[in-house]
């Protein structure tokens, strides 16, 4: 009956999550107006870890003080690929449309399991490698095709559309390490621990790289932290802490099956807020994408 009671929760919670999620590249668009993608990667998982500090901060310290030197370290590799996966993605939604980026990024479960062999000996099935194919082709439409409509495919427009693609696709690489480390840390530390830890861990390797960097500023107009308070707030601390509560209790595939509706959420957004509507090579390289994932995720469950 408990069972029974989680699976009914999360058909209601787990897409109120996605939803929650798919407002992430609309809020990111907002404070790109006048913000960089730095800037709003560093605020956005600053402000996360923040929100999450008087919950976490005790437990956090008497977890981390007993870790090994090595778990130590797996813990701020993580951080970092978890920034670089955030600001690459970010810095996508600069040159490529919110329906291109989003469905690329998503691609993170095929790189999961093409690394998985090499670093925790997890094996893809002979099926997995279909959806992987069919992925693939997904992602060469889009890749290839993104923005032709009026401009050539050598066009500078379209050129700026591919290097967001590219970020993108990145990001996804980056995203899979993060998940990959997370696997391993996940069987010593616990996942509020865990989240704290690499949300700061990754907050403070942006915020060195903003220091760092000559033309980007800590000051925020109080116009635009509204943007970045509802980043941190909204996708990152409702839509993936419901995700990470499932992942306890419902088997991993199902739930990354239902992350598949994020880029048709923020597909949707963009066209309601933005009147970004996706040209055919999107539409079309979305939807294989994403049935290649589906395909993928349910062979490797």
């Amino acid at each position: 009956m408990k069972n029974i009671r989680k699976i009914d929760n999360a058909y209601v919670l787990l897409p109120a999550a996605i939803i929650a999620i798919s407002t992430a590249s609309i809020l990111i668009r907002f404070a790109q107006v006048s913000l960089s993608s730095l800037t709003i990667a560093t605020y956005r998982l600053a402000l996360a870890s923040l929100f999450l500090l008087p919950f976490a901060l005790r437990r956090t310290v008497k977890s981390v003080s007993d870790l090994s030197v090595k778990d130590l370290g797996l813990l701020l590799v993580s951080g970092v690929f978890l920034a670089m996966h955030f600001f690459l993605w970010i810095m996508s939604l600069e040159y490529t449309t919110i329906v291109s980026s989003v469905v690329l990024v998503t691609t993170t479960p095929i790189w999961v399991a093409i690394i998985s062999p090499f670093l925790t000996g997890d094996k893809p099935s002979g099926k997995f490698w279909v959806g992987l194919g069919v992925a693939m082709a997904g992602i060469v439409i889009i890749s290839s095709g993104a923005g032709q409509g009026e401009h050539g495919i050598l066009s500078a427009h379209n050129a700026k559309q591919m290097a967001g693609n590219g970020f993108a696709l990145l990001g996804a690489v980056c995203a899979a390490f993060y998940v990959i480390i997370g696997r391993i840390m996940r069987k010593t530390v616990a996942n509020d621990v865990y989240t704290f830890s690499v949300y700061f861990a990754g907050a403070l390797t942006l915020l060195v790289a903003m220091i760092l960097s000559p033309s980007e500023s800590l000051v925020v107009k109080p116009g635009d932290l509204k943007w970045l308070v509802l980043l941190a707030a909204v996708p990152q601390l409702i839509g993936h802490s419901l995700i990470n509560r499932f992942l306890g209790t419902l088997p991993a595939h199902q739930v990354s099956l239902f992350l598949l509706g994020e880029p048709v959420g923020s597909a949707i957004l963009a066209m309601i807020f933005l009147g970004e509507m996706p040209v055919l090579s999107e539409a079309l390289g979305g939807v294989i994408i994403l049935t290649g994932i589906g395909i993928a995720v349910i062979a490797n469950r």
